[in-house]
């Protein structure tokens, strides 16, 4: 018994010189391929997108793929993706959802409240990571900010927080103001959330809203019409696709009518609104890099918290306050990320 037991072990350890390992060293010691090494493999990214698809004044994909390149994923060498944008159609998102499903995608990048809640209606199991959705928690998206549970977790724009500082740039502007006009829509979980929050900041500081709805393209003109009855002091303009789509319409108006205009969106002041003022979306959307990475490597969204903003972007538009006959205080210039021209 002890010489053919001898005999074993002489051939087990031949074996391993041999560079073959015993199978019960292979469950002990190796990983899934992809946890240690998820750059070797190929990934498969969707991306959904209530708004427009990626433009020269909102290049959000630049700045994800800038985020991606820094974690070592490149399109073409181990990472593919595919956009799908519906431009402000709402009734397009969820199919468009169940397109990137059946693409069999590794993970969804979504952007806003309304392609996540899409994409989220569509799978629980394939990651999705969200930019912007200002109040994620009260929106159902995820159970709380440090714990998501499920497979949703992101950055959000947490908007809430900054819509005190935007009346009050208003208010620093046009001191003699008494009401000012919200564009929002009443179909959007988060517009109407930004609503109340916008309604108890004015409150603070004694200030009127009126509520001016927004829900399809065809209320471009009646929206307008209402601000141009009621002549508020000032119009701030929610962020959404059709308000974003229509920013330089409403900024035109605005300037016929000599309105000061605001959005949380730093694409509007680039569409011809005033100031902007909100958080960073580049800076978010190269963040979400990092969501991927750790997903890739096995992480799950239920165990990620979502992060909040840490970059605010401050936009002037100079031609408009030109056009409004608005001096802007240096000391607000001082403040600006950018001045437009």
């Amino acid at each position: 018994m002890k010489r053919r037991s001898f005999v074993a072990t002489v051939l087990v350890l031949c074996a391993c010189g041999r560079g073959d390992e015993p199978k019960t060293a292979d469950k002990s010691t190796a990983s899934p391929p992809h946890e240690a090494t998820p750059q070797t493999r190929m990934w498969h990214l969707g991306i959904l997108v209530s708004g427009p698809p990626p433009s020269s004044d909102n290049p959000y994909l630049d700045a994800l793929k800038q985020g991606l390149d820094e974690h070592g994923y490149a399109q073409g060498r181990n990472l593919s993706y595919v956009i799908r944008a519906a431009e402000g159609r709402s009734e397009r998102v969820p199919s468009l959802a169940a397109e990137l499903i059946q693409l069999n995608v590794d993970a969804i990048v979504t952007i806003g409240s309304e392609a996540t809640r899409a994409a989220l209606a569509q799978t629980h199991s394939i990651p999705i990571v969200f930019v912007g959705p200002s109040h994620p928690v009260e929106e159902g998206l995820v159970a709380s900010l440090a714990h998501p549970g499920g497979n949703v977790t992101g950055l959000t724009s947490q908007q809430s927080d900054i819509v005190a500082k935007t009346l009050q740039l208003l208010v620093d502007l046009v001191p003699t103001m008494s009401e000012v006009a919200v564009v929002w829509h009443p179909s959007i979980p988060s517009s109407a959330l930004l609503l109340r929050d916008v309604e108890s900041a004015a409150a603070r500081v004694r200030l009127r809203i009126t509520r001016v709805t927004m829900a399809k393209e065809d209320d471009l003109a009646p929206a307008l019409a209402t601000i141009a009855r009621v002549r508020p002091g000032a119009v701030l303009v929610q962020s959404f696709p059709l308000t974003m789509n229509a920013a330089s319409q409403i900024a035109e108006f605005a300037i016929r009518h000599r309105l000061p205009t605001i959005s949380t969106n730093t694409v509007a002041a680039r569409r011809g609104l005033l100031i902007s003022y909100g958080p960073s979306f580049p800076d978010l959307e190269r963040r979400v890099a990092g969501y991927l990475d750790r997903i890739f490597k096995g992480a799950k969204p239920a165990d990620l918290p979502v992060e909040q903003p840490t970059k605010f972007e401050l936009d002037i538009n100079l031609k408009t306050a030109k056009a409004l006959g608005l001096t802007i205080p240096q000391s607000l210039l001082l403040r600006a990320d950018e001045v437009i021209q």
